[in-house]
Formats: C-alpha cells, sequence, structure tokens
C-alpha cells in the first residue's frame, strides 16, 4: 500500500521527536479488552514511557483468521479503550505488508533514529515466544517489557526465553532504565491483572 495524504491515520506511523521513549505493543486486538488497557497502563507508568505504540496487526501468523474482526473495527474498539492521550493507536503495519514482529521492528528502528523503543507483550505470550519468526532477533533489537497476566506469572523463569536471556534480565524495580539500555535487555513486571482474553470474549459472542 502507498501513503498517501488521503490514508486514513491508523495506517500512518506515529510521529515522534528525538530523545522519546515509546513502548511497542502489538496485537490484533481480536478484540481489545480490559487486560489490554492494564498492560498498557502499566507499561507507560513502569517504564516512564512519553508514548506507546498501540499496534493493530493485520493478523497473526500463529492464529486463526476465520473469526477475525476487521481492522477498522478492531482499530476503532482500541481507541476507544485506550488510557489516555500518551497511546497511539496505530496500524502502519497493515500499510507497509508487516506480518512478523521482527520485520516490523527492524521498519519500526531504520525510520526512528534517536528514539528508544521498549517492545511490550502480556505474560501469556512469554510460553511460546521463541515459536515467533526470528525470536532472537526480536529480544535483540529492542529492550523488552513482559507484563504479568493471569496464570503467567512463573512464565519468566520457565519459558525458552527466559532462559537463553536469563543473563539480560533486570529487576523490576529498575524498569525505568530499560528504555536507556541496549538489548538484549528485559524485565518482567508484576501489576494489576485482568482475566479477561479475547478468544474467550470471541466465545461468549458466538454462543449468543
Amino acid at each position: 500500500m502507498v501513503i498517501r495524504a488521503h490514508t486514513p491515520a491508523f495506517l500512518k506511523m506515529p510521529y515522534v521527536e528525538r530523545g522519546m521513549s515509546v513502548g511497542l505493543f502489538g496485537g490484533s486486538f481480536n478484540p481489545p479488552h480490559r487486560g489490554h488497557e492494564l498492560v498498557a497502563e502499566i507499561a507507560l507508568r513502569r517504564l516512564g514511557l512519553d508514548q506507546l505504540w498501540w499496534m493493530v496487526t493485520p493478523g497473526n501468523p500463529l492464529k486463526n483468521r476465520t473469526d477475525l474482526a476487521s481492522l477498522e473495527e478492531r482499530v476503532e474498539l482500541s481507541r476507544r479503550l485506550a488510557p489516555g492521550p500518551k497511546v497511539k493507536v496505530t496500524a502502519f503495519e497493515a500499510a507497509h505488508n508487516l506480518h512478523y514482529t521482527a520485520k516490523t521492528l527492524d521498519f519500526v528502528k531504520a525510520r526512528n533514529p534517536g528514539i528508544r523503543f521498549v517492545w511490550i507483550m502480556g505474560a501469556d505470550n512469554l510460553k511460546h515466544f521463541h515459536l515467533w519468526q526470528d525470536w532472537r532477533g526480536i529480544a535483540e533489537t529492542f529492550p523488552i517489557a513482559v507484563i504479568d497476566r493471569p496464570g503467567s506469572t512463573l512464565a519468566y523463569l520457565s519459558s525458552k526465553m527466559a532462559k537463553t536471556y536469563a543473563h539480560a534480565r533486570i529487576d523490576e524495580d529498575d524498569a525505568a532504565v530499560l528504555p536507556f539500555l541496549a538489548a538484549p535487555a528485559w524485565t518482567f513486571i508484576h501489576g494489576p491483572r485482568s482475566s479477561l482474553s479475547s478468544s474467550a470474549i470471541r466465545g461468549e459472542r458466538s454462543a449468543i
């Protein structure tokens, strides 16, 4: 897709200025829910971020897309849920045919020199993180903040990613310095948790 002046704003990369600390929080958000909002809130507060990009993806290659809502619908629902003006809901990946996190991070890094990025993810993704395409490349592109999710608290001890990069983990009390560290560097942050999940919400809707 070619980016033109009339292209919807959500397909454009958010504006940033040199020196900013920016969290990258990606997912299909199908649909977005309070659990996602909590992750964004915790990341903003604990990492001291200037912005958080709530990145609505075209679709997760590891997941079934048959029940995937339209990109426009997921963006709009995410906007309604986003906690505050520092959160920028964007779907720029769709405009550049980006379907894998590793490619997205390379793309973001190349186009935003002087920005301190942190990859944000819920702990429920940590267990299977090593199945993502070029997962080591992801871990070595930007620092990572893993936010606690119900049932995943011990993932930071048992996952392949946690074991492989145990030497690069910092204490969550030092989370505010994470944006200033070179990758690989990561931390596991505890905080309020929501038991909501997108799959459960979709299941409830289909049962109605």
